[in-house]
Protein backbone atom coordinates (compact mmCIF):
# COMPACT_ATOMS: atom_id res chain seq x y z
CA UNK A 1 0.00 0.00 0.00
CA UNK A 2 1.26 3.58 -0.73
CA UNK A 3 2.63 5.96 2.17
CA UNK A 4 1.12 8.81 2.58
CA UNK A 5 2.48 12.26 2.68
CA UNK A 6 1.77 15.78 4.34
CA UNK A 7 3.47 19.28 4.78
CA UNK A 8 3.28 21.30 8.25
CA UNK A 9 4.94 24.34 7.90
CA UNK A 10 5.49 27.13 10.70
CA UNK A 11 7.35 30.22 10.19
CA UNK A 12 8.40 33.08 12.98
CA UNK A 13 8.39 36.09 11.35
CA UNK A 14 9.45 38.97 13.31
CA UNK A 15 8.27 37.35 16.97
CA UNK A 16 10.65 36.78 19.32
CA UNK A 17 11.34 33.33 20.10
CA UNK A 18 13.52 32.67 23.28
CA UNK A 19 10.57 34.43 25.36
CA UNK A 20 8.67 31.95 24.11
CA UNK A 21 5.74 34.13 22.75
CA UNK A 22 5.65 32.93 19.68
CA UNK A 23 2.33 32.17 17.70
CA UNK A 24 1.67 28.31 17.28
CA UNK A 25 -0.59 28.88 14.15
CA UNK A 26 0.61 27.12 11.25
CA UNK A 27 -0.21 25.39 8.25
CA UNK A 28 -0.87 21.70 7.43
CA UNK A 29 -0.53 20.84 3.64
CA UNK A 30 -2.15 17.54 1.97
CA UNK A 31 -1.27 15.79 -0.76
CA UNK A 32 -4.21 16.60 -2.62
CA UNK A 33 -4.12 20.49 -2.29
CA UNK A 34 -6.05 20.86 1.02
CA UNK A 35 -4.71 23.44 3.51
CA UNK A 36 -5.66 23.22 7.31
CA UNK A 37 -4.85 25.61 9.69
CA UNK A 38 -3.24 24.32 13.01
CA UNK A 39 -2.22 25.85 16.46
CA UNK A 40 -1.63 24.21 19.75
CA UNK A 41 -4.84 23.70 22.03
CA UNK A 42 -6.01 26.75 23.78
CA UNK A 43 -6.12 24.43 26.67
CA UNK A 44 -2.54 24.18 26.44
CA UNK A 45 -0.87 27.45 25.24
CA UNK A 46 -3.47 30.41 25.40
CA UNK A 47 -4.27 32.79 23.04
CA UNK A 48 -2.69 35.06 21.72
CA UNK A 49 -0.09 32.23 20.89
CA UNK A 50 -2.77 29.39 20.24
CA UNK A 51 -5.30 29.73 17.60
CA UNK A 52 -8.28 28.78 19.00
CA UNK A 53 -10.18 28.60 15.27
CA UNK A 54 -7.30 26.16 14.47
CA UNK A 55 -7.16 22.92 14.55
CA UNK A 56 -5.18 21.52 16.97
CA UNK A 57 -2.99 17.83 17.15
CA UNK A 58 -5.32 16.53 19.79
CA UNK A 59 -8.21 17.49 17.66
CA UNK A 60 -7.03 15.99 14.88
CA UNK A 61 -6.19 13.01 16.40
CA UNK A 62 -9.77 12.15 17.53
CA UNK A 63 -11.04 13.61 13.92
CA UNK A 64 -8.59 10.88 12.10
CA UNK A 65 -10.10 7.70 14.42
CA UNK A 66 -13.60 9.06 13.70
CA UNK A 67 -12.96 10.06 10.03
CA UNK A 68 -11.54 6.28 9.34
CA UNK A 69 -14.45 4.37 11.31
CA UNK A 70 -16.69 6.33 9.35
CA UNK A 71 -14.93 5.24 5.85
CA UNK A 72 -15.10 1.81 6.99
CA UNK A 73 -18.56 2.02 8.43
CA UNK A 74 -20.41 3.01 5.09
CA UNK A 75 -18.25 1.04 2.89
CA UNK A 76 -19.03 -2.38 4.80
CA UNK A 77 -22.98 -1.13 4.90
CA UNK A 78 -23.01 -0.97 1.34
CA UNK A 79 -21.16 -4.70 0.75
CA UNK A 80 -24.51 -5.58 2.80
CA UNK A 81 -26.77 -3.77 0.43
CA UNK A 82 -27.44 -1.37 3.13
CA UNK A 83 -28.05 2.14 2.12
CA UNK A 84 -26.54 4.60 4.39
CA UNK A 85 -28.64 8.82 3.91
CA UNK A 86 -26.37 10.29 6.87
CA UNK A 87 -23.95 9.44 8.97
CA UNK A 88 -22.63 11.80 12.11
CA UNK A 89 -20.35 11.13 14.85
CA UNK A 90 -19.96 13.19 18.42
CA UNK A 91 -16.64 11.88 19.38
CA UNK A 92 -14.59 13.02 21.78
CA UNK A 93 -11.44 11.95 23.61
CA UNK A 94 -10.12 12.48 27.21
CA UNK A 95 -6.69 13.46 28.13
CA UNK A 96 -4.97 11.41 31.63
CA UNK A 97 -1.60 11.36 33.04
CA UNK A 98 0.38 8.45 31.59
CA UNK A 99 2.64 6.04 34.28
CA UNK A 100 5.65 8.78 33.32
CA UNK A 101 3.30 11.66 34.73
CA UNK A 102 2.93 13.02 30.69
CA UNK A 103 -0.40 13.86 28.89
CA UNK A 104 -1.73 11.74 26.57
CA UNK A 105 -5.28 11.14 25.12
CA UNK A 106 -6.14 8.19 26.59
CA UNK A 107 -9.62 7.14 25.39
CA UNK A 108 -11.44 8.36 22.25
CA UNK A 109 -15.50 7.98 22.64
CA UNK A 110 -16.78 7.40 19.53
CA UNK A 111 -21.02 8.30 18.79
CA UNK A 112 -21.69 7.48 15.36
CA UNK A 113 -25.83 8.01 14.44
CA UNK A 114 -26.38 6.58 11.12
CA UNK A 115 -29.80 6.92 9.13
CA UNK A 116 -30.76 4.24 6.60
CA UNK A 117 -33.03 4.14 3.61
CA UNK A 118 -34.05 1.27 0.89
CA UNK A 119 -35.95 -1.82 1.19
CA UNK A 120 -34.18 -3.27 4.30
CA UNK A 121 -33.72 -1.19 7.72
CA UNK A 122 -31.30 -2.91 9.61
CA UNK A 123 -31.56 -4.12 13.23
CA UNK A 124 -29.96 -2.32 16.27
CA UNK A 125 -27.37 -5.89 16.17
CA UNK A 126 -26.77 -5.29 12.87
CA UNK A 127 -25.65 -1.83 13.23
CA UNK A 128 -23.20 -2.71 16.35
CA UNK A 129 -22.01 -5.41 14.31
CA UNK A 130 -21.10 -3.18 11.40
CA UNK A 131 -19.63 -0.74 14.28
CA UNK A 132 -17.91 -3.73 15.63
CA UNK A 133 -16.38 -4.62 11.66
CA UNK A 134 -15.56 -1.09 10.98
CA UNK A 135 -13.52 -0.79 14.37
CA UNK A 136 -11.57 -3.98 13.41
CA UNK A 137 -10.60 -2.37 9.96
CA UNK A 138 -10.07 0.98 10.61
CA UNK A 139 -6.38 1.67 9.99
CA UNK A 140 -6.09 4.62 12.73
CA UNK A 141 -7.67 2.57 15.20
CA UNK A 142 -5.24 -0.09 14.59
CA UNK A 143 -2.51 2.57 14.89
CA UNK A 144 -2.83 3.38 18.07
CA UNK A 145 -2.60 2.09 21.87
CA UNK A 146 -5.32 4.73 23.46
CA UNK A 147 -8.72 2.63 24.26
CA UNK A 148 -10.99 3.69 21.40
CA UNK A 149 -14.96 2.93 22.30
CA UNK A 150 -17.51 3.03 19.95
CA UNK A 151 -21.23 4.03 21.19
CA UNK A 152 -23.60 3.90 18.07
CA UNK A 153 -26.78 5.81 18.46
CA UNK A 154 -30.01 5.45 17.01
CA UNK A 155 -32.11 7.92 15.34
Amino acid sequence: MAGHQMEVEWRRGEQDFLDRRYSRRHVWRFDGGSEVAGSSSPNVVRAPYSDPAAVDPEEAFIASLSSCHMLWFLDLAARQGLVVDYYQDLAEGEMARNEAGKFWISRVTLRPLARFCGERAPSLAEIEALHHAAHEECFIALSVKSEVLCQPRLA
